[in-house]
């Protein structure tokens, strides 16, 4: 695996709590942005698979006639 910096901003503020947290949990800001990323990345994954799960079974709905411009639109 091949490991790549990145450069992110943010306030002085924000970085300064961010580190304390971590310090706190006894891990580096870089070890806890690792682990968000990883997570990050992950539910989009998710979410991709959960999307094509959806339309895979949207593929055995027929339509048995046409629907009005109201009908289609209504809420429920």
């Amino acid at each position: 695996m091949v490991v790549r910096n990145i450069t992110f901003s943010a306030s002085e503020e924000l970085i300064e709590q961010a580190r304390a947290v971590a310090a706190r949990n006894r891990r580096s800001l870089n070890d806890e942005f690792r682990d968000w990323l990883a997570n990050y990345a992950e539910e989009g994954r998710k979410t991709e698979l959960s999307f094509r799960e959806v339309v895979s079974q949207l593929k055995d709905v027929k339509v048995t006639r046409k629907y009005s411009r109201e009908e289609m639109n209504e809420r429920r």
